[in-house]
């Protein structure tokens, strides 16, 4: 009975070191305080170019401005074609744009901001952060500020756009990647004129239109304005950014037009300054074989 017991004792002393000698190993491979890496997620390229879709709420009628739609569908576009991808409807916190090379904006009057806002935005373009920004994205209440973030705006409530209008775009730089496969085309979309522009530096125009008739193009029928540029620039104390504008969007079924796609994709990669056709080329690693 006693050789019994003193057994039961050693078993239960040797069972509390080897628990004390595991906990005392797991703690020293994960410190407290640290979380665990998070598993590789498949069909995911780690090395790519981080972009952050900040969208919106959608607007307009059936198959216009749909920005949810464009994060739910460029969100998966973008990671097949190895771009690593975040985004939201609301504008982004400052550690949500670390490591984010990119911004695409697609959301209506993104000139308004708060005060907020505008410092997490000015200081991602500072660290040489690049915007694109699509259609009504540049619209709000101070063009001359929005135009020295992505070199042209316009004022919210002006009437400075056609509606459900022909886009024939005339391309103005065609040896530049940007514009390869867009000469000739015509959207049915929306045109903006009336527009502010930055000064010193400039913009660089890639496309123009010339305004459709439509009634609120008025007087402003037969004018030749861009549509789509780029601009680089430089904010005060920061570093050389680059921001791309595509002035159409108002109908959603152009952006799967495979010559708008290749232009954005392209953009997103120049705006980040990466390979022009890093994204348009990526060639996803084959799957793993199932075991």
């Amino acid at each position: 009975m006693r050789v019994s017991e003193r057994t039961s004792r050693l078993s239960c002393v040797c069972s509390a070191v080897l628990i004390i000698g595991s906990w005392a190993t797991c703690n020293a491979q994960a410190p407290t305080g640290t979380s665990p890496n998070p598993p590789r997620i498949p069909g995911q390229n780690e090395n790519g170019i981080h972009v952050y879709l900040r969208s919106g709420l959608k607007t307009h009628g059936p198959g216009q401005h749909d920005y949810p739609q464009f994060l739910a569908d460029w969100s998966k576009l973008l990671t097949e074609h190895g771009a690593v991808v975040n985004g939201s409807l609301h504008a982004p916190l400052a550690q949500e744009l670390d490591g984010v090379a990119v911004m695409v904006i697609y959301k209506g009057d993104a000139g308004y901001m708060s005060d907020a806002e505008r410092s997490v935005l000015e200081a991602f373009i500072r660290r040489g952060g690049g915007i694109v920004s699509i259609h009504d994205a540049l619209c709000g209440p101070d063009p001359a500020y929005f135009a020295t973030l992505v070199g042209g705006a316009k004022k919210h409530g002006e009437i400075n756009f056609t509606l459900d209008a022909n886009v024939p775009y005339t391309v103005t730089d065609p040896v530049n990647p940007l514009t390869k496969g867009i000469a000739g085309l015509t959207l049915r979309d929306e045109a903006f004129f009336s527009m502010t522009w930055a000064a010193n530096p400039g913009i660089h125009v890639l496309a123009t239109t010339v305004i459709d008739a439509t009634p609120s193009a008025g007087t402003h029928k037969g004018e030749v304005v861009p549509q789509i540029w780029t601009y680089e620039h430089t904010l005060r104390g920061g570093q050389p950014a680059r921001a791309f504008v595509w002035m159409q969007g108002h109908s959603y079924a152009n952006f799967s037009k495979p010559e708008v796609e290749n232009m954005l994709l392209r953009a997103i990669a120049w705006t980040g300054k990466h390979p022009v056709d890093e994204l348009v080329d990526y060639k996803p690693p084959p799957a793993p074989r199932r075991q």
